[in-house]
């Protein structure tokens, strides 16, 4: 790994222009846990030619990089500013669910019908398996959780919200889903206080998200892929249908290119929307704490509110929390931001106010628009 500048909890990118060289990773559990990074190729050092390059060494480009070598004999080449899944890879709260985006899937049926919201559905569950088979892999090491995706009802109007939802998903897209009131959430998964119910969908793996990354590029590399980190794309031409993309040490010329950040490209401008997160991470529980706190499963959860809070027990028995917070790099630091999660933990388990968090960690991901 090579580290060229410590972290920067300030970092915007919506106002720097570059997410820096080298820079070292944020300090979340997921970074403590998931034990040295793989080996990388380095940085960049000459000019090189590549039949595809990806753009990034998170999930995206990782994975790109790994069906390319093992199942298609193509080599990509990976750039990557920073350190492999330094970016929202790293920081997210590890829940892999169906996708349904900003709106319902009853807000799919009433603005695009019956058809067209089954379609969505089936690309949805298609995703899903190819992320499921991933984490089935003898190969991958992710400790994955299998248990499905629970939604908490925060309110008795988002309770009946879910009943609606659950009856759209088993009667017209056939999708076994089931709603729970509050005494068979508590008695089953977890005593939640906010809970008014919940709706249980079968589909849901939670993952440690740095581990699958590392497994990823593991892979990737194996099978001949090459990631180069601490190599910023800091400018992109395009000549005769021929890329060239210039690196601190080096131009990287290539016949495709991945890419999903919009600074670079003009086909990317505005198709993503960053929003910074938090989590945090308990000291380990004791078994009375788990008791107490009816944690009875490890399963991914999300509550309902608009800016919701994504928990869930992990395996080694601490807990996980995370929400949206602040909207600005230099906000980033401010004590309320771990208030607030502080704060719902002691709603959700008050048997846990005031509990140790030894991981705070916070930074930018970035949902499609």
């Amino acid at each position: 790994m090579t580290v060229k500048q410590p972290y920067n909890p300030h970092y915007d990118p919506l106002k720097d222009s570059s997410p820096g060289e080298g820079v070292d990773y944020a300090p979340s559990y997921w970074r403590y846990h998931a034990g040295p990074p793989p080996e990388n190729d380095g940085p960049v050092t000459d000019d090189m030619e590549a039949d595809v390059v990806l753009i990034g060494a998170g999930f995206t480009g990782l994975a790109t990089a790994m069906f390319l070598a093992r199942e298609h004999g193509i080599k990509a080449v990976v750039l990557e500013a920073n350190q492999i899944g330094w970016g929202c890879t790293s920081r997210n709260g590890g829940q892999g669910h169906l996708a349904w985006g900003r709106l319902s899937r009853s807000q799919w049926v009433r603005k695009w019908g019956v058809d067209m919201a089954r379609q969505l559905h089936a690309n949805s569950l298609e995703g899903f398996e190819v992320f499921k088979s991933l984490t089935q892999d003898p190969e991958v090491d992710c400790e994955p959780q299998p248990l499905g995706n629970l939604l908490i009802a925060h309110s008795p109007q988002a309770m009946q919200h879910l009943e609606a939802e659950s009856r759209l998903c088993n009667n017209i897209l056939g999708y076994r889903t089931r709603t729970l009131d509050r005494a068979s959430v508590h008695r089953d998964f977890m005593g939640d206080q906010e809970s008014h119910g919940a709706m249980l969908e079968p589909e849901g793996i939670a993952v440690q998200p740095l581990k699958l990354a590392y497994s990823y590029a593991r892979i990737a590399r194996h099978h001949g892929a090459r990631i180069h980190t601490s190599s910023p794309v800091q400018h992109w031409t395009t000549e005769n249908g021929i890329h060239y993309l210039q690196t601190p040490g080096g131009t990287v010329k290539a016949r495709a290119v991945g890419y999903t950040s919009p600074n670079l490209h003009s086909l990317t401008a505005y198709r993503n929307m960053p929003i910074m997160a938090n989590s945090v991470w308990t000291r380990t529980l004791t078994d009375d704490e788990i008791e107490a706190c009816g944690l009875r499963s490890t399963i991914l959860t999300t509550d309902t509110r608009k800016l919701r809070y994504y928990y869930r027990l992990l395996p080694e028995k601490r807990l996980q929390i995370g929400t949206r917070s602040a909207i600005s790099g230099a906000d980033a630091q401010n004590a309320r931001h771990l208030d607030v999660v502080h704060e719902a933990i002691a709603r959700k388990f008050p048997a846990l106010a005031g509990i140790e968090t030894p991981w705070f960690s916070h930074g930018w991901i970035s949902p499609t628009t």
